[in-house]
């Protein structure tokens, strides 16, 4: 149960994906479909943002180690990780997961809105955004469409 406790987001990731991949493969609707999708990249960010913060380290803004501010993250340090690893001074945290992330929610959002888009077309062409009622619909067409031996 302790595991669970200090693991909590990974936990949390795993339902969330788990979650939007069940969305994805059960469901029909195309809207539906794109819902499950931004669930699952939503899992995928918190999970590169969680194992990218790094224990007792702060944000990567360099200060003056010298000056007030930069002793006083000094200090803060956990005794611990000095111990473990044999650092002293300021621990910072990667900050590249979270640029590379915030990148990614870009990327998502504009797929997002490009599939909606796409969506509403087949609303218009189809009348329904359920993927059996599509593919009847296109097979009925397909039939007439068919020359009469």
């Amino acid at each position: 149960m302790s595991w669970i406790a200090t693991h909590f987001n990974y936990v949390v990731v795993v339902i969330l994906m788990m979650a939007g991949l069940f969305i994805v493969f059960s469901s029909g609707n195309l809207i539906k479909r794109m819902i499950g999708l931004a669930l699952f990249q939503s899992s995928t960010a918190l999970f590169y943002i969680s194992f990218g913060k790094v224990s007792g380290g702060t944000a990567a803004i360099t200060l003056d180690a010298q000056g007030a501010e930069g002793q006083a993250l000094a200090a803060q340090l956990d005794p611990a990780y000095v111990a473990q690893f044999g650092v002293e001074g300021v621990v910072y945290s990667n900050p590249l997961p979270h640029v590379l992330i915030l990148t990614a929610i870009v990327v998502g959002v504009a797929t997002l809105a490009v599939g909606l888009a796409i969506a509403v077309r087949v609303r218009e062409s189809y009348g329904t955004v359920e993927s059996d009622e599509i593919d009847a619909v296109s097979r009925v067409a397909a039939e007439q469409a068919e020359p009469a031996p």
